[in-house]
């Protein structure tokens, strides 16, 4: 995972970032791989602390990256 240890956000954002993270992976078909969720998370982690607050959008971004991330 990337490094986010000078990222602080309010206990608002940190609701707001897991709503949007368990949406992203909900969205995801089933087996949903580990590495997935770590590539959702860091996504949504930029995502907010660049300032977006909208839960559907972070989702949108997170997983538009991942599909747009290159395969391993």
């Amino acid at each position: 995972m990337k490094d986010f240890s000078d990222a602080s956000f309010s206990p608002e954002t940190i609701a707001l970032m897991t709503e949007a993270l368990d949406a992203s992976v909900a969205a995801l078909p089933e087996p949903v791989s580990s590495t997935h969720v770590s590539l959702l998370a860091e996504a949504v982690l930029r995502a907010a602390k660049q300032g977006e607050r909208n839960v559907a959008a972070i989702q949108r971004l997170a997983l538009l990256e991942l599909h747009l991330s290159p395969r391993a």
